[in-house]
């Protein structure tokens, strides 16, 4: 299993409540939102992204240390949450995130994925 090449993803092809995503982006910006103390962690708010888009990526804990501005990361088993409608990058205590080399390309910051707003349609079957 180990020599299966990882499936990457591109930003502009993440779509509401994709799971199970490997990303490699770059960080654009860190915004801090929250620190609570020791126990209940802190969080940012990063825009991140590709040669393809940029979305924003909800960073916990120790991912708030590595999602410093201009740093590249590796996203292992991310997933697409929903904020208020639109698409936040996450990764939780299944994934994984690391930083990197830096990447050699350069990001699309004219596509942001964050700024497209879905709604929700409940479909009764």
């Amino acid at each position: 299993m180990a020599d299966q090449k990882k499936q990457f993803t591109k930003v502009n092809q993440l779509r509401p409540l994709d799971t199970g995503l490997n990303l490699t982006i770059k960080v654009i910006s860190a915004k801090m939102i929250a620190q609570r103390g020791r126990s209940q962690g802190r969080f940012s708010e990063c825009l991140v992204g590709d040669e393809s888009g940029i979305i924003i990526f909800s960073a916990r804990n120790d991912q708030v240390d590595m999602a410093k501005e201009g740093n590249t990361l590796v996203l292992s088993n991310a997933k697409v949450d929903m904020f208020k409608g639109s698409m936040r990058l996450a990764v939780d205590r299944t994934g994984r995130a690391e930083v990197v080399e830096a990447a050699s390309f350069s990001v699309d910051e004219s596509n942001n994925l964050s700024l497209i707003e879905f709604e929700r349609i409940d479909v009764v079957v």
